[in-house]
């Protein structure tokens, strides 16, 4: 055998054992890195002081502060509404006109009782006409006789009795002839409301004219094409929108935290949030389905802007109600906490191991948590920890 062929044999054996020998070392790497504990890459955030908002945040709506619903007073032909949407008028302008509504036509049995009932008012009128006549001449009669018998019994020649009963007929013989003339009357109202129904004349139709009844501005025409109407039905709403409010319905249990007089903040397509104050708490709760299905005791909060504005009535707008608010106070994110045997903690990171921390919270914001004990200003803590972390876990903070 050569000495060549013997080199190499020599240099392909020394090649194995080498390969062999760091196959090997890599093998025990790989067993001592899944041995030893991983360091985890975490995001962090820095305890700092700051302002801090308490606040409520709900939907809301417009609406204008004094709306006047003008409804028809009176049934009957509505013409066309004269106004639209957006229209200012002055107090007394022309809203809508009715024409009442013009007698029926009458069938053959109406018309027919009618006449007949007509007739027999006439004759009642007729009747009474006689009878006032008979009146007249037995009121003069028994006033004749009454006077003759008071002047026998001032002579003494008839008995005080006897004036008295002549008296009398004269008293009773006017009320007869004043019950005479009322029969009268009443068969003449009778006939004059008959004749109506029988002949009615249209150009006795007046039409009414509905008024504005304050100077505003037309925010919807609720009916706006001619046709028939019932005394009641909504024809206009009238207001002023400049006079806006927001109505915000918020959850029962945050309405207790609310108060007249608080701050809000209502986001509109403005860049700048709109300022508006706290009127009103109504007292009284509603039930309302949420979009789960769920019910839900809801309570209106009335809201007044702030200086001028450029939404409508009934526009959508998200409010933000400020409950609380500090100025210096220590604060973390509010993913940060998380429960540890019923008491509020965080990991703190402290020489790249994670440091479990309880703490005490104070007031929480939409973000951020005020916390009154267990953290100083400048500190790191982990936010969104995971389930992996736990004490004194290596960590490093995501650059």
């Amino acid at each position: 055998m050569s000495k060549p062929n013997k080199t190499k044999r020599t240099t392909i054996r020394w090649v194995k054992r080498i390969l062999l020998v760091v196959g090997a070392l890599g093998v025990v790497a790989a067993i001592v890195r899944a041995l030893l504990p991983q360091t985890l890459t975490v995001d962090t955030a820095t305890v700092s002081r700051g302002t801090l908002d308490v606040e409520v945040r709900e939907d809301g709506q417009t609406r204008v502060r004094d709306r006047f619903v003008i409804s028809a007073p009176i049934s009957g032909e509505l013409e066309r509404v004269p106004v639209d949407a957006g229209t200012w008028l002055d107090r007394g302008s022309v809203v809508a006109r009715i024409e009442p509504l013009r007698p029926a036509l009458l069938d053959d049995r109406t018309r027919g009782e009618t006449t007949a009932r007509l007739a027999s008012a006439r004759a009642r009128e007729r009747q009474a006409a006689t009878a006032i006549a008979r009146a007249v001449g037995s009121r003069d009669l028994a006033v004749v006789d009454a006077e003759r018998t008071r002047k026998l019994a001032e002579l003494g020649a008839v008995p005080g009795l006897e004036r008295e009963r002549a008296d009398l007929a004269a008293q009773l013989a006017n009320e007869d002839l004043a019950a005479a003339k009322h029969q009268r009357d009443a068969a003449a109202a009778e006939i004059r409301a008959l004749q109506a129904t029988l002949d009615p004349r249209d150009g006795d139709v007046k039409t009414y004219e509905v008024l504005a009844p304050t100077r505003g501005r037309v925010l919807r025409v609720l009916r706006e094409s001619a046709g028939p109407v019932t005394a009641g039905t909504p024809l206009v709403e009238l207001g002023d929108p400049s006079s806006l409010e927001v109505v915000i319905d918020v959850l029962s249990r945050d309405a207790e935290r609310i108060a007249p007089g608080m701050n809000v903040f209502i986001d509109t397509a403005s860049e700048q949030p709109v300022r508006g104050t706290v009127v009103l708490v109504e007292p009284s709760a509603f039930t309302r389905i949420s979009a789960l299905g769920i019910e839900e005791q809801r309570v209106n909060v009335i809201v007044c802007f702030e200086g001028t504005q450029t939404i409508g009535d009934a526009f959508r707008v998200d409010a933000r109600i400020i409950t609380w608010h500090g100025d210096n106070v220590l604060r973390v994110p509010a993913s940060a906490l998380f429960r540890d045997h019923g008491r509020w903690a965080v990991y703190v990171l402290d020489d790249g191991r994670a440091r479990l921390r309880v703490v005490e919270v104070g007031h929480r914001g939409r973000v951020e948590v005020e916390i009154t004990r267990g953290l100083d200003e400048g500190e790191r803590v982990i936010i969104h920890p995971s389930d992996q972390i736990h004490e004194a876990v290596r960590v490093a903070a995501r650059e």
